[in-house]
């Protein structure tokens, strides 16, 4: 019988695949094929940024590569903002074949007619310096008689006339400008004249003129008021000076029987030797002040007091060869003593209270009779 062979055992590592697992082993992916999630997010990132300049590159160069579109002709019937061939004519400006040109006094900024400044500042200076013109002359005229109360404008503009067209247009708008200041007249000729309003003249006017034109103006009116207030001055001054005569020749009474009660007593009193009477003009020299003696009216005052008086005694008398007036006190007896006591301590108390005003006066007063003929 023959012996079996024997199977030879093969070592599993020198083993080959078997094809199931060549199989398996190829479909399934290696595990860093994939990225991660933080990788996949800076992919997302990165791609996103790209898209965003790639759009924004592409709008850029469309927008500098657009043409605009033309503007339409000014002169043509195409309704604008119907069509999309062309853009509508701005005002102010000009439109043909597709260009833009601004008129007199525009300057064009982008696609539109903008005024221009310049020309405006211009129109407004010659503006100004034809009012001023008008309205100095208009001064002229009411202040020196020199001037033109209308003025043509042919005169006030000739000085300044210019070629340009800048000038032209600013000379236009000047001329609208003072169209709305000053007064304008046709004459029969065609020619227009000018003239500053009487509101606006004043400004012009030299502060004398116009301070000598309002005079003129309310000449009777002032002359009014002035003759008014001199005839209230005077009544007033009147009034002042009848009340100081009548305060004060009442006063100038009072001495006056003062004295010539004591006068009288006095006399009396010396056995009859002295004189009872005084004369009325050493008495009115004595009491009146230098000053008062000038005014005649306040003396005829107290004369006129003393006339009144019943007490008072007048009569004329020859005093060394010449005829003068004496007064002399009347009242007789122990009523003459107490009365005349009693005054004299009254006057002495008001004296004390009028103050250093009085003080001659008081020393008439104290004077005696005898020292008082003798003056």
């Amino acid at each position: 019988m023959a012996p079996t062979p024997k199977r030879r055992i093969k070592n599993p590592k020198h083993s080959s695949p078997s094809p199931s697992s060549l199989s398996l082993s190829s479909i399934q992916p290696p595990l860093t094929l994939l990225p991660s999630k933080t990788d996949f997010f800076k992919l997302l990132a990165v791609v996103s940024v790209a898209v965003t300049v790639a759009i924004g590159c592409n709008y850029v160069v469309i927008v500098f590569n657009r043409q605009p579109k033309p503007f339409c002709d000014s002169h043509t019937d195409i309704d604008y903002y119907l069509s999309d061939n062309c853009d509508p004519c701005p005002s102010h400006g000009i439109c043909s074949q597709g260009k833009l040109e601004c008129m007199s006094g525009y300057r064009r900024y982008g696609r539109s007619c903008l005024e221009d400044g310049y020309i405006n500042e211009m129109a407004k200076n010659l503006a100004n310096m034809v009012e001023s013109r008008a309205c100095e002359s208009y001064s002229d005229y009411l202040c020196k008689g020199s001037g033109k109360v209308w003025v043509q404008g042919d005169e006030l503009w000739n000085h300044m006339e210019k070629d340009n067209a800048t000038y032209l247009y600013a000379k236009q708008k000047a001329m609208e400008i003072v169209g709305n200041l000053l007064e304008i007249r046709h004459t029969g000729t065609g020619i227009k004249e000018l003239k500053c309003p009487d509101l606006l003249v004043e400004h012009y006017k030299p502060l004398s003129c116009s301070i000598r034109l309002w005079l003129l103006e309310h000449a009777l009116f002032l002359a009014s008021c002035c003759f008014l207030l001199m005839g209230f001055g005077l009544m007033l001054q009147r009034l002042r000076r009848r009340h100081y005569l009548s305060v004060r020749a009442e006063e100038l009474y009072e001495q006056v029987c003062d004295i010539l009660e004591e006068t009288a007593l006095t006399s009396r009193s010396v056995n009859g030797e002295g004189e009872p009477w005084i004369v009325a003009s050493w008495l009115r020299d004595h009491i009146l002040t230098p000053r008062e003696r000038r005014d005649p009216l306040l003396w005829k005052k107290v004369e006129e007091l003393v006339q009144e008086d019943s007490r008072l005694d007048r009569y004329p008398k020859m005093l060394k060869g010449e005829p003068k007036v004496v007064w002399e006190w009347q009242v007789e007896g122990s009523y003459l003593q107490s009365s005349g006591k009693k005054k004299k301590d009254n006057i002495k108390e008001r004296k004390l209270s009028e103050g250093s005003n009085m003080g001659s006066n008081q020393d008439l007063k104290r004077l005696k009779p005898g020292e008082l003929l003798k003056c």
